[in-house]
């Protein structure tokens, strides 16, 4: 039998961590959003849509959205550990959660690269 130690230092420094890095991430990526918008000369549909054209954008949406989903999960997750103590309640709500971030990584694949 393994003793799991759920108290002492470390004891959430991973989860703690994660939203730490992801929110970075967001941060950096809404900041980059926000600077070409104030920054393009007539930032119309068309150099909207010749930035997203360009792959390092994909990609950095990308990485950008998979982290806001990351970031999502862990918070979701938590919550449900602490409200809901029946097991049963807490694996649907688990489950539900995972089955919807799932479908909104296809979705977001689906939009950013066009699939």
């Amino acid at each position: 039998m393994v003793n799991r130690q759920v108290v002492g230092a470390h004891y959430g420094l991973k989860d703690w961590l994660i939203q730490r890095v992801t929110a970075v991430i967001m941060l950096v990526y809404t900041l980059g959003v926000v600077a070409f918008l104030l920054l393009a000369d007539g930032a119309s549909f068309e150099a909207w849509r010749q930035l997203f054209a360009c792959t390092w954008v994909k990609v950095i949406t990308t990485i950008s959205l998979f982290a806001l989903l990351w970031h999502a999960w862990v918070g979701v997750r938590d919550i449900w550990m602490d409200y809901f103590q029946h097991v049963g309640l807490r694996l649907t709500m688990h489950v539900l959660s995972l089955l919807w971030l799932a479908g909104s990584l296809v979705y977001m694949i689906k939009v950013v690269w066009g699939a």
